[in-house]
């Protein structure tokens, strides 16, 4: 299905034309229509299917054909990290480079000129408001900003936001809002919160659902079942033969973030790293220097594992299994984005096999383990459940109890204790889509066909 087959504005579609969107998303082509009709609506996918797309060019749309306050916020957009609100932010400034609508990015970690730039943007009635949750709460509760004339409420990776625990402020954000208005949730999963919080905020809503918590199919998955101390040299082997460019290294913690690094940079790796103790101009720096290719591979934590809008991610290793089946999802989800292909190689040592036995069990799909290299020695075997039975307690490590069920204890032992110039829709989709061979690109605007006989031609 295509763009023009929907009945949107010709601004709309100018910027369609500009940044070459031209063929919608499974997710786009389900939902654009409905949010037309003003439906409340659910959306449930993985991340890398434009739901951003999805729910802005409808709101988009609506704001172009007017009958909304000029000098009131019309849309609020909510991201659990600033990360997101900036990836949203920025390709809001595409869209709208052909539109009379004014948008301000409200988030924590910025200097003073860019809370008042936030102000000024409140103060005039900014069309639209891209925040996280708690640097929304603290405009509400100083009183910079008006909530009472929000036609249309959206909230994106909703289930990252109850996992951040975001539930009381969203609430909170709710009740300041007109109970008239649109509401639409976007997630990568449906666990019962979210099916709370659905029920107490949408009305009726329509719910779309598109490969839930899966893998995307141009991944390639693979894993190395090693010892800890292999890992190294598993990584210098990786890229003996291949470029290192365009690779995201994900590790739990902080610490070994740090760790990481400094051994990849003595191995002579281009790297830069992101984790939480970086200001967000440290973060920012580090992410304008890996667009821009001056860094070849980034070492976060799953900070990075969200919103971030890179397209041209060609590996992403996971240097230790993570504990969560969906936080696996959302790491290798940075690569194979928009239809490409790439690569997602994970780790496995002893410790991690129970976890990576339930991550294969989730995704219904046996990974493919790759041997390690013979010059790093004898790797140990893969056996995720004998490695779960030994954890729950064998006969040897499970503690005797007595006829009551409770376990017993020595005799005497201790008991335990308890505004700016807006980007270009050429330069936004640039920086999305990374540095590619410049094409002779004449802009087009879209002609709606004729209408015969009461219908309009559709393209075929």
């Amino acid at each position: 299905m295509f763009f023009t087959d929907f009945d949107l504005e010709d601004e709309v579609l100018d910027a369609l034309d500009a940044m070459r969107f031209e063929e919608c998303t499974p997710i786009q082509e389900q939902t654009i229509q409905p949010l037309l009709d003003g439906r409340d609506l659910i959306g449930v996918a993985q991340t890398g299917t434009g739901k951003t797309a999805a729910y802005l060019l409808p709101v988009l749309n609506k704001l172009c054909k007017g009958g909304y306050p000029e000098d009131a916020i019309n849309c609020v957009i909510m991201a659990p990290t600033r990360e997101l609100a900036q990836q949203i932010d920025r390709q809001l400034e595409g869209f709208t480079y052909f539109m009379p609508v004014s948008g301000v990015a409200v988030y924590g970690g910025n200097d003073g000129q860019r809370y008042e730039q936030e102000l000024r943007g409140m103060a005039k009635g900014a069309d639209i408001i891209v925040a996280t949750p708690g640097r929304l709460i603290s405009h509400i509760n100083l009183g910079n900003i008006d909530l009472s004339r929000v036609s249309f409420f959206i909230l994106d990776e909703a289930d990252r936001m109850l996992d951040m625990g975001f539930y009381n402020d969203i609430m909170t954000i709710a009740k300041q809002l007109p109970k008239k208005r649109q509401t639409m949730l976007f997630s990568a999963t449906m666990p019962e919160e979210i099916r709370r919080l659905a029920a107490n905020i949408l009305t009726d809503p329509l719910q779309i659902t598109l490969a839930l918590a899966k893998p995307a199919d141009g991944i390639t998955q693979q894993a190395y079942i090693c010892h800890e101390g292999q890992k190294p040299g598993i990584i210098k082997s990786i890229f003996k033969e291949e470029s290192c460019e365009r690779v995201i290294l994900f590790t739990s913690r902080k610490t070994k973030v740090k760790e990481i690094s400094l051994m990849l940079r003595k191995q002579g790796f281009n790297v830069g790293e992101m984790h939480s103790d970086l200001s967000q101009s440290e973060r920012d720096e580090i992410m304008y220097r890996y667009k821009s290719h001056k860094i070849d591979m980034i070492v976060a934590t799953d900070i990075l594992a969200r919103g971030i809008d890179i397209d041209d991610i060609r590996i992403v290793i996971n240097y230790d299994v993570p504990r969560d089946c969906d936080d696996y999802i959302h790491r290798i989800g940075r690569t194979a984005r928009a239809g490409t292909t790439g690569r997602a190689i994970t780790f496995v040592s002893e410790e991690d096999q129970t976890f990576f036995g339930q991550i294969e069990e989730f995704i219904q799909q046996e990974v493919t383990k790759i041997a390690v290299p013979a010059e790093l020695g004898e790797a140990p075997a893969y056996e995720p459940k004998k490695k779960s039975e030994k954890k729950n307690g064998g006969d040897r490590n499970r503690k005797k109890r007595n006829s009551n069920g409770k376990p017993h204890t020595k005799k005497g032992s201790a008991k335990p204790q308890g505004g700016e110039k807006k980007n270009t829709p050429e330069a936004v989709n640039k920086e999305t889509q990374g540095d590619k061979p410049k094409q002779k690109h004449h802009r087009r605007r879209y002609h709606r066909p004729k209408k015969q006989n009461g219908e309009n031609n559709k393209k075929e």
